[in-house]
């Protein structure tokens, strides 16, 4: 699927609620702390490419791997050859090559967590960081726009810079090729 990004849609906002809402009931047995919309599509005002990125915090990442198959009975595609797959389990739906919806089931603790928050949360906050990184996102998106991982390493710094500066230490990110 090309890199595309997009202007902000109040849409968004419904679209996570949708899911949310039966995120909730389908994973109250492994939930810790409620579902939370994350990435760029829960900043208002932030370019972004049009698809809703969600946190759901677990108690236990290995238990959930007992909600994979109820998930995909839901639509949800389990990405399996996830390299992240240590900390998390990254879903999509409705199909890789038109998608619309990542799932991120993180255990609660993990720092991966609070870091997905924490950059929501200060892109939130600071609308001169939000602009900047939404024309760091197109100008991106024109270079990488077949090459989704070269765009997703390409924005690595300037969301390490964003932690830095608010006094939260990001986590190392692998760097590949």
């Amino acid at each position: 699927m090309p890199v595309e990004v997009v202007d902000y849609d109040p849409a968004w906002q419904q679209s996570f609620t949708d899911q949310r809402d039966r995120l909730t009931i389908g994973l109250t047995e492994w939930l810790a702390e409620p579902v939370e919309h994350v990435g760029s599509t829960a900043v208002p005002g932030l370019a972004s490419k049009p698809i809703v990125d969600i946190l759901a915090p677990v108690t236990s990442l290995i238990d959930a791997h007992a909600a994979v198959p109820l998930l995909e009975e839901d639509g949800w595609r389990h990405w399996t050859s996830d390299p992240n797959s240590s900390w998390r389990l990254w879903f999509l739906r409705p199909r890789p090559e038109a998608r619309t919806h990542h799932l991120y089931l993180i255990q609660y603790d993990d720092p991966h967590t609070a870091e997905l928050r924490a950059f929501r949360d200060v892109l939130g906050a600071d609308d001169a960081l939000r602009d900047g990184y939404e024309a760091l996102k197109r100008s991106l998106g024109k270079e990488f726009r077949d090459d989704r991982e070269a765009y997703t390493n390409a924005k690595a710094r300037f969301v390490e810079d964003a932690l830095r500066r608010r006094g939260i230490v990001p986590l190392p990110r692998p760097r590949r090729s």
